[in-house]
């Protein structure tokens, strides 16, 4: 859902964010971004969502092996019109070309800490608890 509207995004934001991350995995893998901070860094786009209006896209980032992951990130926003430009033949069919915004990617910092919750002993002790209960009845 977007978070101003409360509405879930439309299947043509969605289609054109997926076009949006194809495009800018691309220019990434290629290394067409000379900056000292992204150059030699994985960068793994893992999701661009679009504003209604198509004019913004926010992309995602999870930069793999970085020292400093928020420095990765200002890096890319620093080059954003440049990466616009080399992204804009994949994006063709846009009557405006989006900006883009570059945001760190902490759903996979958020998937670990619930698996660890999950993992811990307390958890287990409440599952273990509810199998002996169901093993009464």
């Amino acid at each position: 859902m977007s978070p101003q509207s409360g509405k879930p995004p439309s299947q043509r934001q969605l289609r054109v964010g997926e076009q949006a991350r194809h495009a800018l995995a691309e220019v990434l893998q290629r290394g067409e971004v000379r900056d000292p901070q992204i150059e030699g860094t994985v960068i793994s786009v893992s999701e661009v969502r679009m504003s209604p209006d198509l004019k913004v896209a926010t992309a995602y980032v999870a930069p793999l092996g970085a020292a400093d992951d928020a420095a990765v990130v200002a890096a890319l926003n620093r080059n954003a019109r440049f990466i616009r430009g080399r992204v804009t033949p994949a994006l063709r069919q846009l009557k405006y070309m989006p900006a883009f915004r570059f945001r760190l990617d902490t759903s996979y910092e958020n998937f670990a800490r619930i698996d660890r919750i999950l993992k811990s002993p307390e958890v287990a002790r409440d599952l273990d608890r509810d199998d002996d209960q169901e093993n009464d009845t």
